[in-house]
């Protein structure tokens, strides 16, 4: 596929791609059989998806609300749901700063209520 130019852009979390992409599955079914690429990130987005998309979005919205977060790294937290301090270093282990302890216990309590 040849792209000329893009028209829109915007950040998904996995929960919302799967949801995206199970309305086009359902929308070709009848018509035509799915392409490889189609199908393989179908399957991608069934596999690692955590949530439901509002729950998702929801998430990210409150996690850009902090110091320190960017919308990618709200997207990446919301996709991969860490569970300790050490996972969520290793997302932030590209950015110029650290994040303090009281940081770090605010990021994971928005993900343990989400």
């Amino acid at each position: 596929m040849i792209v000329k130019r893009i028209l829109q852009e915007e950040l998904l979390t996995l929960a919302e791609a799967k949801e995206i992409l199970d309305q086009i599955r359902l929308d070709r079914a009848e018509e035509e059989e799915l392409g490889y690429e189609l199908r393989r990130a179908i399957r991608h987005a069934e596999l690692f998806a955590k949530g439901a998309a509002e729950e998702s979005r929801a998430m990210v919205e409150e996690l850009k609300k902090l110091d320190k977060m960017t919308a990618d790294i709200a997207v990446k937290i919301a996709d991969i749901r860490p569970n300790t301090k050490d996972e969520l270093r290793a997302i932030y282990a590209k950015e110029r700063f650290t994040l303090s302890e009281e940081e770090l216990n605010g990021i994971l309590d928005i993900v343990f209520r989400g």
